[in-house]
């Protein structure tokens, strides 16, 4: 069975790139991989999935 994770990270406007990096590979140390990165009026949403019996 799967668990999903929705995040709206605010990344501002400086260290773009590093901030985002960041959140990936905190996410990845606690087994999310990454499914989804969608960009709507500007705004970042993140969609993570992990196995939830793991």
């Amino acid at each position: 069975m799967k668990e999903y994770k929705v995040i709206k990270p605010s990344l501002g406007w400086r260290n773009r790139s590093e901030k985002l990096e960041e959140i990936l590979n905190n996410h990845a140390k606690q087994g999310w991989i990454l499914k989804d990165l969608n960009k709507n009026e500007g705004a970042i949403q993140i969609v993570f999935e992990r196995n939830k019996n793991r």
